[in-house]
This record gives structure tokens, C-alpha cells and sequence, in this order.
């Protein structure tokens, strides 16, 4: 089984030569240092100087940076991801300034509550690039509106903005920011009066925590929801015990995993059929069986996650997102129970359902590296991807 949390300058030497497609003998006679000393350090067992990082990367034909990491986590220039995220920092810092009055104009409110709407869905059909260009602009004018003509839908739109903010900073490596947007979106929430939406928060809050903090953060969102029985209510609470679930498979509490899928099996029983129509959270049994299988990979149970993915058949009406995150999980068990062909395929498979997204992921870079790691000399395709994901 592939070693995911090997991560050193000997390891990244060893993918970028697999990559390269060199054996360690051929690498070793293009360096002037022995293959005995080349083995050692791909192993762990001695560091990499500078001059011997130098040579290799010099050997392979890539920057050292690429040998010393930490490795990249985006695939955007920094020019351009700046470009795209200074705006949306800017938007949510002005939140508490009042009316803005160098707005030349602004939108009327059924238009601003439609558009915060259609930015949820554009970053569940993970374009991201498209969202992260439209949110400054509506975040902006919903926040002059909550001053100037506030009401419940301009306060539950404008939650609605920060948490597309925080869905999209976050898959562009901001977490801080993400964090920020979060709080912006809090702040609305409360302001709204409505649970779901601060339950939500919380819930998302909890994501960005450490396991072992963010259980009580979920629990006090269905604290917020006690004793309501709406169908809204039902999904948010289900979706609650599910991250629950995820939490106790973190920290391999098998029986706490199966008492949150339990749970939210009988929450989705009783909302009857995929609500995706509830704070974007596609709650149902559907959902329920995939993080099933993000429990079972959680615990590195990968035999029983297998027979969970393939189980899995997802429709075509699943939310993109949904069903390229689905598609990365099932190529990282298939490379967990030694199916590198298979595992590629299921990768291929989620890059063209949702390049953006899938770029992002963390399993996918963990799945190149683990199949990189299989391979003696890495086939085109492997070597593809990892350029792709900046491996």
C-alpha cells in the first residue's frame, strides 16, 4: 500500500524520476553522486543536501522547488489568482461601512436574491472562476441594500454570498479568507433570525476546524434546530449528522460513524427524495450512502469502501461537485486495493466532469502520488496528470 503521508524531499525526488520515467540507475548515472547515496534519500534514510537536490533537478529538468516543497496546491498563476480573490476580500471587508456611495447603481432586490441563487448553483456546477468574477459585484450591492432598504430576503441573500465566498476562497487555497466569509456570513444569518441558514454556518465552520474541536460546533447547530420538524429543518439536521459521521470516522469511533448515519438515514426517510433544493446540501439517502464511503476511506476500511463505490451509481442529475468528488474518492480506493488502471480512469473521468474542482481536491493529488508511487516507470497518462495538478 502506497505511503500518502510520505512526504519528503527523498519522496518527491522518486515521483519526479518515475515521472521522468528513469530507474534509479539511470538517474544516478546523470548526477555525480552514487546510486547507493540516490536510494538512501528517495528512502528517508539520508537527507538531500543542496548540491544533491541541485544535481537532481538539474538531471530531471525541473525547479528544486519541486523536489524541496511543500508542492503546489493551485494550478492558477499568482497573478491571476490575486486577481481573482483581492476583490472578494475587499467586498467582504466592507460589511459593517454602511451605504457605499460609490456604487453608481444598484440592482433591485428581487434581482440581487435571484443572483445570490444562481452563484450557489454556479459553484455546485463548480465554475469557479465565473462565481469568484460575479461575487464582489453582488456581495457590494446586497451589502448597500441591508443598509438602505433591509429585509429578511436581502439578509438570507446576502448569507447566501458569503457562503458561495467561502465555498470558492476556499477551493483557491484562501482558507483564512474563507474563514472571513464565514463569519461575514454568520453575521447575516443572525440578522435574518433563520436557524437553518446559522446552522449551515456552523456546519461549515466545523469543516475548517480540527477534528477533535469540531464536533461540539455541529452539535450546537442542531441545538438551533431542536424540536423543528419542516422539511428544511429535517435536511439541514440530516447533513449535520452526516459531517458528524465524518468526524467520528476521523477519529475511528466506528460506533458513533454508524449512530450519525443512522440518523441521518431516518432524516432522509422522512424528507423524502434528494432535497437539493435545501441550502444547496442535496440531503438524501444518496448523499447519505456517499459519505458512507468518505467514512469507510476516513478509516482506511478501503475493502468495504470499495464494495460502497461500486455500489454507487450516481445519476446524471447529481450536482457536478457532488459527483466529481465522488469520482475522486472511488479512483483513491481503487488505488488503495492495487487497481492503478482502474484508479486512473475514475481521475480522467472526474477532470473532465469538473477540471476546476478536481484539480483542488486533496484526494486527487493523493491518488497521483500514491499511483506514481506504484509505478516503476509512470505511464503517459500518470505522467499527464501529475503536470496537470503541478506534482
Amino acid at each position: 500500500m502506497p505511503l500518502l503521508d510520505d512526504d519528503h524531499t527523498g519522496s518527491r525526488i522518486r515521483e519526479q524520476r518515475r515521472l521522468a520515467r528513469l530507474t534509479q540507475r539511470e538517474l544516478a548515472d546523470r548526477i555525480p553522486y552514487s546510486l547507493s547515496l540516490l536510494n538512501q534519500v528517495e528512502c528517508g534514510a539520508r537527507p538531500a543536501t543542496p548540491g544533491f537536490v541541485a544535481a537532481v533537478a538539474h538531471a530531471l529538468r525541473v525547479d528544486s522547488s519541486k523536489l524541496t516543497g511543500p508542492p503546489a496546491v493551485t494550478a492558477l498563476p499568482a497573478d491571476r489568482l490575486l486577481a481573482l480573490v483581492a476583490p472578494i476580500r475587499e467586498a467582504l471587508d466592507r460589511y459593517d461601512l454602511g451605504p457605499n456611495p460609490d456604487l453608481a447603481a444598484v440592482r433591485p432586490e428581487p434581482v440581487l436574491v435571484t443572483e445570490a441563487e444562481a452563484l450557489c448553483q454556479q459553484v455546485r456546477a463548480t465554475h469557479l472562476r465565473a462565481a469568484a468574477k460575479a461575487l464582489p459585484a453582488l456581495i457590494a450591492e446586497l451589502t448597500h441594500t441591508v443598509w438602505t432598504a433591509p429585509s429578511t430576503a436581502v439578509w438570507r441573500a446576502l448569507a447566501s454570498a458569503y457562503r458561495t465566498a467561502h465555498d470558492v476562497t476556499l477551493k483557491l487555497d484562501h482558507p483564512d479568507l474563507a474563514r472571513v466569509a464565514l463569519d461575514r456570513m454568520g453575521w447575516a444569518a443572525g440578522r435574518a433570525s433563520d436557524p437553518c441558514i446559522e446552522a449551515v454556518q456552523r456546519y461549515k465552520r466545523a469543516t475548517l476546524w480540527r477534528c477533535a474541536t469540531s464536533a461540539p460546533l455541529i452539535t450546537s447547530g442542531q441545538a438551533l434546530l431542536a424540536g423543528e420538524t419542516s422539511r428544511e429543518a429535517l435536511a439541514v439536521t440530516g447533513q449535520l449528522h452526516l459531517g458528524l459521521a465524518i468526524v467520528a470516522a476521523k477519529a475511528e469511533d466506528a460506533t458513533a460513524v454508524e449512530t450519525h448515519l443512522a440518523a441521518a438515514r431516518e432524516m432522509a426517510a422522512r424528507v423524502g427524495g434528494e432535497a437539493g433544493d435545501v441550502h444547496w446540501l442535496s440531503f438524501g439517502q444518496v448523499n447519505v450512502k456517499l459519505h458512507e464511503l468518505g467514512a469507510s476511506i476516513a478509516m482506511r476500511s478501503f475493502d468495504e469502501a470499495l464494495g460502497q463505490a461500486r455500489a454507487l451509481t450516481p445519476a446524471n442529475s447529481m450536482l457536478t461537485s457532488r459527483r466529481a468528488r465522488y469520482l475522486v474518492d472511488r479512483a483513491l480506493v481503487e488505488m488503495e486495493v492495487g487497481s492503478p488502471k482502474t484508479s486512473l480512469k475514475f481521475l480522467a473521468q472526474a477532470r473532465q466532469v469538473a477540471p476546476e474542482q478536481t484539480r483542488h481536491l486533496p484526494g486527487t493529488r493523493a491518488t497521483i502520488r500514491g499511483l506514481v508511487h506504484m509505478s516503476r516507470r509512470a505511464p503517459d497518462g500518470l505522467r499527464g496528470m501529475a503536470r496537470w495538478v503541478e506534482l
